[in-house]
């Protein structure tokens, strides 16, 4: 399978997560419910890496790359603690778009950091996510 597959399959699981999170969130401390949560991912993504690849493998990696992948899950952890209060005061058709600004800052850090090329394309598409954010957000009064 391509990326976009991928891609896909990564946007549909991700809009399942939300709905079902705003269910499993309901009446409860929301960074306990992370917590839980993230200790099924940690099992599940454990169980699928030790089944397609040498848990050995990672004692080979370099220090550089064991420092981002620790970043990363620290960003990843403020995230869904933020997600999951956001899901248990807001709705899932408001607080999931609004997420999906993640797309918009992912774009501009990449530039930032990466020193991915933008283009024109990047520059509408992102006007465009942010606009789509903005009218499934708001509420009118």
């Amino acid at each position: 399978m391509n990326w976009i597959v991928w891609s896909l399959l990564s946007a549909f699981f991700a809009g399942l997560t939300a709905v079902l999170a705003k269910i499993g969130v309901g009446g409860v401390n929301p960074n306990l419910a992370t917590a839980i949560r993230t200790t099924v991912v940690l099992v599940f993504t454990w169980g699928i890496a030790f089944a397609t690849t040498k848990p050995a493998a990672a004692l080979d990696f370099p220090k550089r790359v064991w420092l981002f992948l620790a970043l990363s899950g620290i960003a990843t952890g403020l995230s869904w603690i933020c997600y999951f209060r956001a899901l248990q005061l807001g709705e899932v058709s408001r607080v999931a778009p609004v997420d999906k600004l993640s797309v918009v800052f992912a774009i501009a850090i990449s530039a930032f950091v990466l020193k991915e090329k933008l283009s024109l394309q990047h520059a509408v598409g992102g006007v465009l996510i942010v606009a789509g954010a903005l009218v499934l957000a708001w509420q009118p009064k």
